[in-house]
């Protein structure tokens, strides 16, 4: 196998977890849509928690499209 086909292989395998992250995204805002429409007081209190969550996962995200790159232009 060639070196530039080896590469291609390997980034395209470093951005599988891209799905879990949309699918991540997508289960924290559905549940903070439900929470807030089951109880509207709470989401000042809930609301802190999403956007950690939604760092967290995104920081995911970035942490694979970087292994991407370097795996494709390092």
């Amino acid at each position: 196998m060639e070196v530039a086909a080896a590469k291609l292989i390997g980034a395209g395998l470093a951005v599988v977890g891209l799905g879990g992250v949309g699918a991540g995204i997508g289960n924290i805002f559905a549940s903070m849509i439900a929470s807030g429409a089951r109880n509207p007081g709470a989401i000042p209190r809930v609301q802190l928690f999403m956007w950690i969550g939604f760092a967290l996962v995104e920081a995911v995200a970035l942490y694979a499209l970087l292994i991407s790159f370097l795996i494709l232009f390092g």
